[in-house]
């Protein structure tokens, strides 16, 4: 499993796990992250059960996992979070873990022993320490009902989850959008489909034009970083979503 450096001031750094060689061909690929500031880290959807025993070989190549205080799952896709009980078997037993208040009950199917901290509805602000004070914001619907991004406004980074994900046909050796044009084309059935509400896109696209972001990171397929993410933004404001309710229509016909 790849692991790039995104950010880095001090102590304070991002670290993006992904394009994975190792996993297995009917597993969807997924990027992982952590936040570090001194000995505190924080992961970000570290992933599911399949993809744990390359993402933790990656993450103690980089980091101590005594270091890790905090998990954060932004929704309760396995994919996110269905390694949960094997991270809590590795890291240290006071960690802190943040899930979704709708999703808690739901997320204990993975992990009955997790000790769970509910996110509200409106989101709330987690601090690491120094620099890296977390701004958690409510991303609802996209795709998920109780689903969330989060923002760091020193490293000017925005996590977003499945919003920006790509389903790319092969592994990359880099983790960043080079063509935006050509990347459309591994983005566009997947959010027209899986992006369920043009309201609540619409909301989440004037929530974030109002932030400075250098890096746009989804949990799928490849990082945006400069004039792309704006381009991205503007791309989603104007793309027609919630397909799947045209079959519903049809169905009744």
């Amino acid at each position: 499993m790849q692991c790039i450096t995104i950010y880095r001031n001090g102590a304070h750094r991002w670290l993006a796990f992904g394009q994975d060689p190792a996993r297995p061909e009917n597993i969807v690929d997924t990027t992982q992250y952590a936040i570090c500031t001194g000995k505190s880290v924080m992961l970000i959807d570290p992933g599911g059960m399949e993809v744990f025993p390359t993402m933790i070989a990656a993450v103690t190549r980089e980091l101590a996992v005594e270091d890790v205080r905090h998990i954060f799952l932004s929704h309760q896709d396995p994919d996110v979070c269905s390694a949960l009980p094997l991270w809590r078997r590795v890291c240290r037993p006071d960690i802190q873990i943040h899930a979704p208040w709708m999703w808690t009950g739901f997320i204990s199917h993975f992990d009955r022993d997790a000790n769970l901290t509910a996110i509200p509805d409106e989101g709330c602000e987690i601090n690491l320490g120094g620099e890296a004070r977390l701004r958690v914001l409510p991303a609802h619907y996209l795709h998920s009902s109780g689903n969330y991004h989060i923002y760091d406004p020193a490293a000017k980074i925005l996590f977003t989850g499945d919003v920006g994900a790509a389903m790319l046909p092969e592994l990359r050796t880099e983790m960043f959008v080079t063509n935006f044009s050509d990347h459309v084309r591994y983005m566009e059935t997947f959010h027209r489909r899986w992006m369920g509400s043009a309201a609540a896109r619409d909301a989440w696209v004037a929530m974030v034009s109002r932030l400075k972001i250098d890096i746009m990171a989804p949990q799928h397929g490849l990082m945006f970083r400069g004039d792309d993410v704006k381009r991205f933004i503007d791309w989603f404001a104007s793309l027609d979503v919630g397909t799947g309710v045209t079959t519903l229509r049809n169905a009744i016909r």
